[in-house]
């Protein structure tokens, strides 16, 4: 397809309106709602694969919107009734349905590659680590979108009908929401026995992924192999429906997708844990003495290593042989719902976790304190407070023997209850304040046990 042919298209197609719509409601709907997308390190703007992943979420109905207007698309010859005359033109049916084809593709892909270049702009400048392992995540959406917009272009023209766009999109639409809550979750259990819902293998051939939770979390190799197949076949039945003239024709033109989704659900994993997986370069640990934190964060490095330094010395001279002896940034991933676990050498942090990210200043070297006496035991993405706040206050303000420090920011209901566990630990002998300590943290390592319980012998009940 020369460029003159191209602009003509472009003159007569819905494909530059496909374009607009597509580019204009991604950027309308990631700057005017405020979610996800725009905290902590996951932010779309904030890491590359982040900013892969949160594009390819607006595919859920995005996607709806290319199959729809697609299908508009389809239905340009019923419209003009052209249909007849075209079939007697010698110039090969597949040839002109290329050129439709391909200019909805060209407008569509563009379109998704300029909503990834304003986040990558933005990216550059909030980001030091750079790589290009987001870039099949990337691709694969676009890919998904001209598809869409093929398959749709197909079923307008094998069904004219003025109904046929919004019944498609609102088909395609259904299939994206089915896939995000029914029909592609499987319900589990965790170890608190409340049952939870994980992706299963279906929910992949969506076009859209699940909420970014982690910025070390990536999509595998093996979701991208199956989800390019499942596509091609839907971009290649879309093709043949175009240029099918006939109902045998037609009947044909579907192999290529039911292949596809076989070879596909062949290819997708199964196990939850092998499509999102750790992305292994990007957790690369970065070190400055015991203080380290992933690739992926590397430039807060500077600015952690002094306060995790500290908090380490003070930890030491209060716990002596019991304290940890390094800072780690925490790279594991765990599946929702499961208890996280801990490590007695290591004080184990996350940049996203609410008393490291609201820390400034000293406050920096409290809240690794924190961490390192009472990491928190709450099913892995649930939130909640309780009487882990009140050990953990009391603990820090252990360490830095300053009573009533303003050392962590807590409700006042916490404060006055820390207050109250603070004194009556300080009644006792060193000794039982050092054993109560020690008996509090194990407890809160291991998850087997309450550590307010442990601090007081019970007494807050």
């Amino acid at each position: 397809m020369n460029t003159r042919v191209l602009r003509t298209e472009l003159k007569r197609s819905v494909a530059p309106w496909a374009g607009t719509v597509v580019l204009t409601s991604a950027l309308a709907f990631l700057y005017l709602v405020d979610a996800g997308w725009w905290r902590g390190t996951t932010a779309w703007t904030a890491q590359w694969t982040s900013l892969a992943l949160w594009t390819r979420g607006l595919l859920y109905y995005l996607w709806p919107l290319a199959v729809g207007l697609g299908a508009l698309q389809g239905l340009r010859d019923h419209r003009s009734k052209m249909s007849e005359l075209l079939t007697t033109m010698s110039r090969p049916a597949w040839h002109r349905a290329a050129t439709l084809a391909g200019t909805m593709a060209i407008t569509l892909a563009s379109a998704f590659a300029l909503l990834v270049l304003v986040g990558a702009v933005q990216v550059l400048a909030n980001t030091e680590y750079t790589h290009l392992r987001w870039l099949p995540i990337s691709l694969v959406g676009a890919l998904s979108l001209v598809a869409g917009a093929v398959l749709g272009m197909g079923a307008g023209r094998a069904l004219p009908s003025v109904l046929t766009p919004p019944l498609l999109a609102m088909g395609a639409f259904a299939f994206t929401a089915l896939m995000q809550m029914s029909l592609g979750r499987t319900e589990t259990d965790t170890v608190t026995g409340i049952p939870i819902t994980e992706p299963n293998r279906v929910s992949l051939l969506s076009p859209a992924v699940e909420e970014v939770r982690d910025a070390l979390v990536t999509l595998s190799a093996s979701v991208h192999v199956g989800q390019t197949i499942w596509l091609l076949g839907l971009a290649a039945t879309g093709f043949g429906l175009l240029v099918a003239a006939t109902p045998r024709t037609r009947l044909l033109a579907l192999t290529p997708v039911l292949a596809g989704a076989v070879v596909a659900l062949l290819v997708l994993p199964s196990d939850p844990r092998r499509m999102y997986v750790l992305d292994k370069a990007a957790a690369v640990l970065v070190c400055d003495g015991p203080v380290c934190v992933t690739r992926t964060h590397q430039a807060q490095l500077t600015g952690l290593a002094r306060h995790g330094k500290k908090a380490l010395r003070l930890l030491h001279g209060a716990l002596g042989s019991q304290a940890p002896v390094s800072v780690r940034e925490n790279t594991a991933v765990q599946p929702e719902g499961s208890m996280p676990r801990w490590s007695r050498e290591t004080v184990l942090f996350d940049f996203d976790d609410d008393i490291i990210a609201t820390a400034k200043g000293e406050e920096l070297t409290w809240a690794l304190i924190a961490k390192g006496m009472v990491p928190g035991c709450l099913p892995v993405g649930w939130a909640g407070t309780g009487g882990e706040d009140i050990a953990r206050r009391v603990a820090v303000d252990w360490i830095l023997g300053l009573p009533g420090q303003e050392s962590l920011n807590v409700r006042r209901e916490v404060d006055t209850q820390a207050r109250a566990a603070w004194k009556d630990l300080k009644a006792l002998p060193r000794a039982g304040q050092l054993s109560r300590i020690n008996a509090m943290r194990a407890a809160a390592l291991s998850c087997k046990g309450d550590a307010l319980d442990t601090l007081t012998g019970g007494a807050h009940r």
